[in-house]
């Protein structure tokens, strides 16, 4: 018995289809059979750890990417129409840009252009009206001024509540100046001066007796204003012209919630 069992041994060892080079897919050694599911295991455990991060850092990617680097395959007609728009007033403002800077082609007459924003700033004209007010001695001048300081109070809060929402830059990379950090101007959207002049031009002309040349000059000077912001770089043409419709609202909202005199004599004398 023990020789027999030792030939048959050495039979198994011999025969071709024992050996590892020559395993048949279908019948592999009982050995090797549980190390190759093992393994069969245990790479497939990590490939689907592999594919599972790979996704994982896909999807990643895909959030990082930036908007315009994402291809939208059937985009809607008002997302096209928006956008060809939005590229257009890009394009309108970088040309009316001429005085952005100093290489531009109107850079020389920056200075005469930042001079004449100057007068739409909201500082000065709440300074202004602060000494008219003290200087009044009328009863109607005292309520048309104490009005005019709550329009330019409310033209600054609302228009940089909106700008803190839409936070859009100018079409140039340009600073913002000491004013516009004082009455919170530094994003383009809503203009402030625009928005400021047109509340003034408006008002101006309702409660102020003014002859025709004046008045032609006082709205002259509003839209001088509004586009000089366009010419320095600081807003684009869709910001401008927004600020003359907010303008002219808030000129409505105050003559809603128009103070009386009994209620300016108040205020004046608590002050």
């Amino acid at each position: 018995m023990p020789a027999s069992q030792a030939r048959s041994r050495a039979r198994d060892r011999n025969n071709v289809l024992n050996r590892a080079e020559f395993l048949s897919l279908n019948q592999p050694l009982k050995g090797n059979q549980e190390s190759r599911s093992g393994s069969k295991k245990q790479s497939g455990q990590a490939g689907a750890a592999g594919a599972q991060n790979g996704s994982a850092k896909e999807r990643r990617q895909s959030q990082q990417l930036p908007e315009e680097d994402c291809m939208q395959l059937n985009p809607s007609f008002k997302g096209i129409a928006f956008n060809s728009l939005l590229a257009i007033d890009i394009c309108m403002s970088k040309r009316l840009g001429v005085c952005a800077n100093r290489a531009s082609s109107w850079g020389g007459a920056r200075s005469m252009i930042s001079l004449l924003g100057i007068t739409g700033h909201g500082i000065p004209w709440i300074a202004g009206t602060l000494i008219c007010l003290v200087k009044s001695s009328t009863l109607a001048g005292q309520e048309v001024l104490m009005n005019l300081l709550l329009a330019l109070l409310l033209d600054i809060m609302i228009v940089a509540g909106l700008q803190k929402l839409a936070k859009r830059k100018g079409p140039y990379d340009v600073t913002p100046g000491l004013l516009d950090y004082l009455t919170m101007d530094t994003y383009a959207f809503p203009a402030g001066h625009a928005s400021r002049v047109a509340m003034l031009a408006k008002f101006l002309l309702n409660h102020l007796v003014l002859a025709i040349p004046l008045r032609i000059l006082l709205v002259l000077w509003a839209l001088c204003v509004g586009f000089s912001r366009v010419m320095i770089g600081r807003h684009h043409v869709t910001d401008v012209l927004s600020g003359f419709v907010f303008g002219y609202l808030q000129f409505r909202l105050v003559e809603l919630i128009w103070m009386s005199s009994n209620t300016c004599q108040m205020l004046i004398s608590i002050w």
